[in-house]
């Protein structure tokens, strides 16, 4: 991703059931197949248990659910961590700006 907004329906055609990226079934296919492998070794009553047993994929299918303005919450979580990862260089071309610099430019051309 980019980071620029493109419409909603832009890559709709690429993707799985119109909505998933392969990784994101991969993903929810191994936390479901975790929780369920861990119902059939632990074979309790224990509703604290069960709730830990299905854990992985209540936290998968939370990460693949469709969000607005991005594709699912896990885009978005990269996306917050590029931001505060990545640096950043604001370049300013504004029209306030010190005579010398405009001097130097016109130099340069």
């Amino acid at each position: 991703m980019n980071g620029y907004l493109v419409p909603a329906n832009a890559k709709r055609g690429t993707l799985i059931f119109n909505m998933f990226r392969p990784i994101d079934l991969i993903m929810f296919g191994t936390g479901a197949g975790l929780s369920l492998l861990l119902l059939v070794i632990v074979q309790s009553d224990e509703t604290l248990l069960i709730l830990l047993s299905c854990l992985p994929v209540g936290i998968t299918g939370l990460l693949v659910v469709p969000i607005p303005n991005y594709h699912n919450v896990l885009c978005a979580i990269q996306s917050v961590l590029r931001f505060y990862k990545e640096r950043r260089n604001y370049i300013w071309k504004g029209w306030c700006f010190y005579e010398q610099l405009a001097i130097d430019d016109k130099d340069k051309k």
